[in-house]
């Protein structure tokens, strides 16, 4: 039994397709398909059914498939204790960032972080939280920056920064004369919100604390673009909310339409989350270090009052 064996079974695994899995390999389909079939024949075990479109896992299998991700991680693990013993901070490392962070957040940190550690080759992905949250799981994301607290037992949450909500009211609004904005003026009916999947537009409706309801409406948006609320709302659509960093972009003209809520604000914590297994620590350690360094300057709120990602029913 070898570790590459043991990483072609996972690869069979999570494509279902020995074809799929050897491109994903990067080895021929012959060779991947040999190599389970010789540790098949070891075991004396069938791990794969593969009379099964697409291919199924049998029942001892699913027992093989979880050993074999945690032998695996913890083979990786040594390679870990050499290079931080070593003080190396490289090799690939594969990032995913939300949709509602990923254009204000990436261009802040991303030169300064390739400048300072040149031997890591980060990879970077835009994923939902519910994507995100997956991948940590399975192994395919080494680390990823969301909306927390998540509250999940096998992911690590380490915040950067706490990121205000902030009000956009356009003229003929009902709360356009309102210096500060509260939460209890807030009416979940004339809110543009992000489409399904979007843990902003979740964090929104905890705001509100009432789901929304489509019933007497003359349309549903479903639009992932902060920019595309911002211009309906320009067009007396309703109001929206923004995280604060996009309202940094805003002409001058549109940011007088923003409103600030009183103290304590609602805001979303980012953090940088990652596996328990923490492996890659190294890496992590050093982007969160200089994300934190960088949005320091950006985002100087502190009394603040963090409202929850998570959809509540």
């Amino acid at each position: 039994m070898t570790i590459t064996q043991l990483q072609y079974v996972l690869a069979v695994a999570e494509y279902q397709n020995f074809t799929l899995a050897a491109e994903k390999s990067f080895v021929t389909q012959p060779t991947l398909s040999m190599q389970v079939q010789k540790l098949e024949d070891e075991l004396d075990v069938l791990i794969f059914d593969r009379s099964k479109k697409p291919i199924r896992i049998t029942e001892a299998g699913q027992k093989i498939v979880a050993q074999a991700k945690n032998i695996v991680n913890e083979a990786e693990r040594i390679k870990d204790i050499v290079d931080q013993e070593k003080g190396f901070i490289g090799g690939e490392y594969t990032l995913g960032i939300i949709p509602t962070v990923m254009p204000t957040l990436l261009p802040m940190f991303l030169k300064t972080f390739i400048n300072k550690y040149p031997k890591v080759n980060l990879i970077i992905k835009e994923q939902s939280t519910e994507t995100i949250i997956r991948n940590i799981q399975e192994g395919h994301l080494d680390g990823a920056i969301a909306a927390t607290p998540l509250e999940i037992e096998y992911i690590k949450e380490r915040p950067l920064y706490y990121e205000p909500f902030v009000g956009y009211v356009p003229k003929n609004h009902r709360l356009r004369e309102a210096d500060k904005l509260n939460p209890s003026d807030l009416d979940i009916s004339d809110i543009l919100l992000l489409k399904d999947g979007h843990c902003f537009r979740d964090g929104v409706i905890n705001l509100c604390k009432t789901p929304k309801k489509y019933e007497d409406e003359h349309f549903q948006l479903q639009s992932g673009s902060f920019e595309t609320l911002v211009n309906l709302a320009d067009e007396d659509m309703g109001m929206t909310l923004l995280p604060y960093l996009n309202t940094l972009e805003l002409d001058e003209k549109k940011k007088k339409n923003l409103k600030f809520f009183n103290k304590p604000s609602p805001a979303r914590e980012v953090s940088l989350i990652y596996h328990k297994s923490e492996l890659k620590i190294q890496i992590t350690r050093a982007l969160k270090e200089v994300i934190s360094g960088i949005v320091r300057g950006a985002i100087t709120f502190q009394d603040v009052k963090i409202i929850s990602p998570i959809t509540k029913n």
